[in-house]
């Protein structure tokens, strides 16, 4: 995006940020991200968590000053932006909220199918509207019985004349009947490869439904449900690619959207950092503060050592990306990387904090909780061991 057209999203808000340093654009999009973090998400985390609600009001903000839509073309109402400066802002709303985080990130990643695997008439029709900022998108892939396998799939569409109906239950879907649109994947033949085919389908088709919201250990506001297709018409026109192209296009959205939650976990762990730095530096035991215990210092630095390796395993895969480069692999080590490193650093943050730690009262008790998933979505980080290990291979 250039920088007039990133005055026309969010106004002159960014000409006043855009910082001395060289950075230009990208610096002035972190800083207004920042400045949106820590003025207007952060202040709502802890109450709308504990009702677990979703953040509509979060993202028609994110829609209206352009960051739902940072790493696609202008042409189609992108923001012309590379795949790293998007991560950073991934990164920056999921250490204010990581529900939002998580959010954004599977809006791009339904939006990177049709754009990366979409005819040109497709991709004029759907992406305006996806990258409007006033629709968001849910991934439909993971099903009860198929999650990381996605050969296992059984949601069926049948053409029938010039429309696929479609009947099948997919489980887990983040953003689920919160959603404006849905990429589904269902089988269109029996061919193990070549059987699964994806789809644009709007939230308002007929025999659409949903299920109950899903009562998680964490992310809370990351809505969760069943998105349920019975007798579903979706009109041929919403085919993405050819018939029986789903897998390949499964697969490679998930490398993209892997980094998404790679940005997230870094996201999580910089955020328990700060609330276990800031408690060290005013929490006094033995008539001096903890953080001079270099028992702590030790602790902190090792955690803050997990914090910038995890951020620069998904930065090196980013700029791979954006040089055209096969990134694959670096994603999975992106994706296994930082969120073991959320997990440790929030495990030890709730540590640094003692019993405070361990109670509601603190933040750090639901960053330990919001980092666990970050684990298992996107393909388990035993999975990403497998991929990692065969391509090391081949």
């Amino acid at each position: 995006m250039s920088q007039g057209g990133i005055i026309d999203r969010v106004g002159t808000t960014v000409e006043r940020l855009l910082p001395d340093d060289g950075d230009g654009v990208a610096g002035a999009l972190l800083e207004l991200t920042r400045e949106i973090a820590e003025k207007e998400l952060a202040p709502q985390v802890a109450e709308a968590e504990e009702r677990a609600e979703f953040p509509e009001a979060a993202y028609r903000l994110l829609g209206r000053s352009g960051l739902l839509s940072l790493p696609f073309d202008e042409e189609y109402g992108g923001g012309g932006q590379p795949y790293e400066t998007y991560l950073q802002v991934v990164e920056e709303l999921a250490t204010a909220w990581p529900s939002v985080g998580v959010g954004l990130s599977v809006h791009t990643l339904t939006a990177n199918v049709v754009d990366a695997h979409g005819s040109d008439e497709l991709r004029r029709e759907w992406l305006p509207r996806m990258l409007g900022g006033d629709w968001l998108g849910a991934y439909c892939l993971s099903e009860p019985q198929a999650g990381s396998d996605v050969s296992g799939i059984r949601t069926r569409a049948v053409l029938e004349g010039d429309t696929y109906v479609a009947n099948g239950t997919k489980q887990w879907i983040s953003n689920g009947s919160c959603a404006d649109y849905y990429i589904l994947f269902a089988r269109t033949s029996e061919d193990p490869k070549r059987g699964l085919s994806a789809f644009v389908v709007p939230n308002d088709t007929e025999g659409l439904s949903f299920g109950a919201p899903e009562k998680k250990m964490g992310l809370a506001c990351d809505v969760t449900t069943q998105v349920i297709y019975d007798d579903a018409r979706i009109p041929a026109t919403q085919l993405v690619g050819e018939e029986g192209a789903g897998m390949r296009v499964a697969l490679s959205a998930l490398d993209a959207g892997r980094l998404g939650i790679a940005a997230v976990a870094t996201g999580i762990a910089q955020a328990a950092l700060a609330h276990a730095v800031a408690y060290a530096g005013e929490r006094r035991q033995f008539g001096r503060t903890i953080g001079e215990q270099q028992g702590l210092q030790f602790l902190l630095a090792d955690m803050a050592a997990e914090v910038e390796r995890a951020r620069a395993t998904y930065l090196l895969a980013a700029r791979l990306k954006d040089a055209g480069r096969p990134y694959s692999r670096q994603a999975s080590v992106a994706k296994l990387t930082a969120s073991d490193a959320a997990m440790r650093v929030t495990t030890d943050a709730v540590q640094v904090l003692g019993g405070n730690g361990y109670t509601r009262d603190y933040p750090v008790e639901r960053l330990f909780r919001d980092a666990k998933v970050t684990q298992i979505f996107e393909g388990t980080n035993q999975v990403q061991r497998m991929v990692i290990g065969r391509d090391l291979l081949r």
